[in-house]
């Protein structure tokens, strides 16, 4: 899952009015990476990606790169200029961050232009079909981690907070702050406004997001973690095991926040193999950076933000013709009574921690 901008942003709501890609043509792509220097050979495949449109490009010098095309309107050139720059300041200091390459001066005429923010990772793309932003990455190949490896878990442990040294030098500006009682509350008011949940499950879904919110408030009000700048999405999705060593990637929702976002979501399994796992990533972790424990309190308030937070990206994405394919139960009473039963769960479980 990707997580979701505020939800009560004007740009959320423009962004979601309609297919944000159906002007992206092969041929719009190919013409726009061409332009700065990124020459493909005709062979193109679609990654993965709910958020953005994600190219696998072959080029003709035999090199293969990944082109992100992002989402129209979710974020400003200034905060995707600080998401490259973070990416580049790791990567410039050996943490296996994959960051975005140097894009080439696009000829005029040509409709692309580069954003000054970022203009050496940043294009935008302008032709009558849309108008979009991108940037190109190196590929890296891999596979995913083997977190019950306790040796891997060490090694990303390790990683992250190599990446975390860097990300308490200062804060970012422009991008999102990570605020749990806040963030939760927009999630829930979002589904409200918009009548997300249906009738027979409303009074139930409120009952258990208040539960959700008192859990959360609980949480927060006894922890005052530091913020840093993070990966933000640190699911093993994001990470690529190649040759012993972790690869992190897709740094679209980096953000301000605890150090303990970007481990809670390498967890699996029941909560002693969690307990484990948790136990290799700080042992890791704490070989390189100080870890505040007190910040494991805030485990179970970020899944339960996470849990509401996605159902409100889903919402936010409805127009989106990709959405109602991949959550085609979205609006059952069926898929909001297995809502209201895993926030349930987590509210127990937090209560219990």
């Amino acid at each position: 899952m990707t997580s979701p901008e505020d939800p009560h942003s004007a740009a959320s709501a423009t962004a979601s009015a309609a297919a944000p890609f159906a002007g992206l043509t092969p041929d719009v792509a190919l013409d726009a990476l061409a332009a700065v220097g990124f020459d493909g050979d005709g062979r193109l495949t679609q990654l993965n990606s709910f958020e953005n449109r994600v190219l696998q490009v072959m080029l003709e010098d035999g090199r293969a790169v990944i082109a992100k095309f992002y989402r129209p309107a979710r974020w400003s050139d200034e905060q995707i200029a600080e998401e490259h720059a973070f990416s580049q300041e790791a990567a410039a200091e050996d943490v296996p961050v994959v960051a975005p390459l140097a894009l080439g001066t696009p000829p005029s005429g040509s409709g692309v232009t580069l954003c000054a923010p970022a203009a050496s990772t940043l294009a935008c793309c302008e032709v009558p079909a849309g108008r979009w932003r991108f940037a190109v990455w190196p590929r890296r190949a891999g596979r995913s981690p083997e977190l019950e490896d306790s040796e891997v878990l060490l090694r990303l442990g390790q990683t992250l907070a190599r990446l975390h040294r860097i990300g308490e030098r200062r804060a970012f500006r422009h991008r999102r702050t990570m605020d749990l009682a806040a963030d939760a509350r927009a999630a829930i008011a979002l589904l409200a406004d918009g009548d997300a949940v249906p009738p027979d499950q409303a009074a139930a879904w409120t009952g258990a997001c208040a539960q959700a919110l008192a859990a959360i408030d609980r949480a927060v009000a006894g922890t005052r973690p530091a913020i840093l700048r993070l990966h933000g999405d640190c699911h093993p999705g994001n990470l690529l095991w190649r040759d012993g060593h972790p690869n992190l990637v897709d740094l679209d929702d980096a953000c301000n926040g605890p150090a303990v976002q970007d481990l809670w979501m390498l967890l699996s399994g029941d909560p002693e193999a969690a307990r484990e796992q948790l136990g290799c990533l700080l042992q890791g972790y704490g070989q390189v950076r100080p870890f505040d424990r007190r910040e494991l309190a805030l485990v179970d308030a970020l899944r339960l933000c996470r849990m509401l937070r996605h159902n409100a990206w889903v919402f936010q994405r409805w127009a989106d013709p990709a959405f109602p394919i991949a959550y085609p139960d979205f609006g059952s009473s069926s898929y909001w009574a297995q809502q209201v039963m895993q926030l349930r769960e987590q509210v127990a479980l937090a209560a219990t921690a």
